[in-house]
């Protein structure tokens, strides 16, 4: 009943603080369960007493500092309501001030109106004020009009300048305020009342620019007019630049830019003074006087500039490298026009020399009274170092012209002389010569040593040329020297002197050989490229072919008359060889040593395989003992004929191919068919180049050696296979072997 009475006691503060009823039920249930857990056992229910005093006491103490609590935030919540309160009234006085504000300044309104008109009027009056105070100058611009433009024409420019200036101030100050106020559509009539300032404008431009463009004489003859323009030009560029910053309005004219015209009209002058004549002569002499005047009005000129000139403009118009710029870069496009003209070689090396040499020298713009001021290291070369090097090739290709054509008359006059009724001409030691190796070996050089004086690329490009054209032309002496020949084998008789011009050829082409190494410019790598010593070479011996071929032709008619009976018995064909050697061996005297001995080395090997030639013709078979006694005996004596006669001549006998003569008289000589096989083995060894047919020839020649040996040599020469050594000379492998003919044979029949 008891819980009935609080339930409905507590029910309407329930319905207020339902957190409170919540709390409440949950400190009882947690109360419940401490005491049902502590006193669940009957000894627990004698300390009952200590916990309740101990409960006790905690509720006292925690009611203590809620009642605390509850007490500083009652205090606080009275402060608030105290402030609020205090400003609640603040605001009501600040409204009523607000009040009275606003119905001050609306009794104030009517008395602004009549400030506005006395604002609006006050306007009106200073206006009419400026225009008052301007109109004397307006009406009189007409007249100062006239006035300025009889200045000009008497060329008192500063005064003209101030004048003009002045009415320009006026136009633009008054464009400025319709400007300012939007009076867009009174600027016209402004602009039309001051319309003579246009012609005043174009007026003294004019004359500045003439100014300007006579400056080179000016600052020599009347530097007081040259130093006006450029003030006058100072003066409208500081006007430029104060428009220019305060960019609130822009008069019409603005800028003028007259100090950039100023540079402009310098630059014009110099380019069209100098480099806009389209009439030069692009040949040699015309080219050499045009480039020689130029510099001498270059230099002449930045001498005015850098001592005249200087003094008579502001320092920061740098004057002297705008000029020297200026020349560089007309003279790189002036240049370059001439150079797409068809120069000639000399016209290409005037250009070449001029810009790479002559522009940067003592001469030009290093002169010494343009230093250390006139400074063109920062500009760049003249022509680019493309242009140079087609520039180089062209003059490579005109020089190339030159020397083909200068090459080909000496090779022609050369040829006319070979056909002469004299001799050739001799140096101070008896040799054969002529002037072929002279000129061209100075032709080459001069052209190497002209290329020199503009550029090391230009002179091994020309270097390169001289050496090709050396090869080309020593093709085509090979070619004359053919020609020649077959001229001489019509008539033996054409040229009279055949073998004297042949030895001085010979000669020639040692010259050649030995100086080619003179045309290199770097005398550390003088090396003949392996095309033209080749050609060199193919040269000497084709010389030397044609002699030995005039040998051969005087010997051929002794050897066809070996080998014989008569020869066997005793002729003296192998002497009257000897004086047909000992003749052409006395004109071989006139060559050099190297050619005489490489012609004693070659006639020695020619007479040596003809010899053999004609043994091998099967002109002869030994048919006893008695006979094969006779050719050794022959053999030894023409052999050691010949071979002394080579020593006699200079020729040591290790240098000879003789020693196959006696070779072969060793294997005619051998009596002993058993050692024939070992024998011949000794001989392929010492001579590779012998073949079967060789062999078969000289076993034939015995006359005694039958199938069965022949078969057992033949055969060991294949079990041994020959390796020509690099340095051998062949003997045998150019002769040739008649094929033997076989019997003819009759059908049904036996063969002979």
């Amino acid at each position: 009943g008891m819980a009935a009475e609080d339930e409905r006691a507590a029910s309407p503060r329930d319905q207020e603080w339902p957190e409170l009823e919540k709390a409440e039920k949950l400190a009882r249930g947690a109360a419940l369960k401490w005491a049902s857990g502590v006193f669940y056992r009957p000894e627990k229910l004698e300390k009952l007493g200590q916990y309740r005093s101990r409960e006790t006491q905690r509720n006292r103490s925690i009611q203590s500092r809620l009642k605390s609590t509850v007490q500083s935030y009652l205090e606080g919540v009275s402060a608030g309501l105290e402030q609020l309160r205090s400003a609640a009234q603040e605001v009501q006085s600040a409204c009523q001030d607000l009040g009275a504000a606003r119905w001050a300044f609306l009794d104030g309104a009517d008395r602004f109106q009549g400030l506005q008109q006395m604002r609006a009027l006050m306007a009106d009056h200073v206006q009419l004020a400026s225009v008052v105070q301007v109109l004397p100058q307006l009406f009189s611009v007409h007249e100062v009009f006239s006035q300025t433009l009889q200045l000009l024409r008497g060329q008192h420019l500063l005064e003209a300048h101030v004048e003009l200036m002045m009415m320009e101030h006026l136009r633009d100050d008054i464009l400025s305020q319709l400007h300012l106020r939007g009076l867009s559509s009174a600027q016209a009539t402004v602009l039309s009342y001051f319309g003579g300032l246009q012609e005043l404008n174009e007026s003294l431009a004019k004359q500045l620019w003439d100014i300007v463009g006579s400056s080179l004489r000016l600052v020599r003859e009347d530097p007081v007019l040259f130093v006006t323009a450029v003030r006058i030009i100072e003066r409208e560029e500081k006007i430029d630049n104060s428009l220019l910053l305060e960019a609130t309005f822009l008069p019409p004219g603005r800028p003028k830019g007259w100090r950039q015209k100023f540079y402009h009209v310098l630059q014009e002058t110099i380019t069209g003074a100098h480099f806009h004549a389209t009439c030069m002569d692009p040949e040699g002499a015309g080219l050499a006087r045009h480039l020689a005047a130029l510099k001498k009005d270059i230099v002449s000129e930045l001498c005015v500039v850098k001592d005249l000139m200087v003094q008579c403009v502001p320092a920061h118009y740098n004057i002297l490298s705008v000029c020297t710029a200026t020349y560089h870069q007309a003279l790189t496009s002036h240049l370059q026009d001439i150079l797409r003209e068809d120069l000639d070689k000399q016209g290409l090396f005037l250009l070449l020399e001029w810009a790479l040499r002559v522009y940067h020298s003592p001469e030009m713009m290093g002169h010494p009274d343009l230093l250390p001021e006139v400074d063109i290291s920062a500009l760049g070369p003249l022509l680019s170092p493309e242009l140079v090097d087609q520039t180089e090739r062209k003059y490579v290709v005109k020089v190339k012209a030159s020397v083909l054509e200068w090459m080909q008359r000496t090779l022609d006059v050369e040829f006319k002389e070979w056909f002469r009724e004299e001799e050739p001409e001799t140096d101070h030691q008896g040799f054969f010569q002529s002037a072929l190796p002279v000129i061209v070996m100075q032709m080459l050089n001069e052209n190497i040593q002209v290329a020199s004086m503009i550029t090391d690329s230009l002179q091994q490009k020309v270097y390169n040329m001289a050496l090709e054209e050396l090869e080309a032309f020593l093709g085509r002496l090979r070619e004359a020297l053919v020609q020649c020949g077959k001229e001489h084998q019509k008539d033996r008789t054409v040229p009279k002197h055949y073998i004297s011009y042949l030895l001085a050829m010979l000669n020639n082409s040692l010259a050649l050989s030995s100086s080619v190494y003179s045309l290199h410019p770097d005398t550390a790598h003088r090396e003949v490229p392996t095309s033209l010593q080749a050609a060199l070479d193919r040269t000497q011996k084709k010389v030397c072919q044609l002699l030995l071929e005039e040998l051969l032709l005087d010997l051929q008619p002794l050897c066809l008359q070996l080998p014989s009976r008569k020869w066997l018995s005793g002729s003296h064909l192998v002497g009257s060889m000897c004086d047909i050697i000992e003749k052409y061996t006395k004109d071989f005297s006139r060559v050099r040593k190297p050619a005489h001995m490489l012609l004693l080395m070659e006639s020695e090997l020619l007479v040596t395989s003809q010899y053999l030639r004609a043994l091998m013709q099967k002109k002869l078979v030994c048919r006893s003992e008695e006979e094969r006694g006779q050719l050794c005996d022959r053999l030894l004596q023409d052999a050691t004929q010949l071979r002394e006669l080579f020593c006699g001549l200079g020729l040591e006998q290790s240098q000879q191919s003789l020693e196959a003569v006696f070779a072969l008289r060793e294997l005619i000589c051998l009596k002993d068919h058993s050692l024939l096989s070992l024998e011949v083995l000794g001989f392929i060894t010492k001579y590779p180049d012998v073949s079967d047919e060789h062999i078969s020839t000289m076993l034939d020649l015995r006359g005694d050696i039958s199938k069965e040996v022949r078969h057992t040599v033949l055969e060991i020469m294949s079990q041994h296979p020959q390796v020509l050594p690099e340095s051998y000379r062949p003997i045998f492998s150019t002769i040739l072997v008649p094929v033997t003919e076989l019997p003819f044979c009759l059908r049904m029949g036996k063969c002979a």
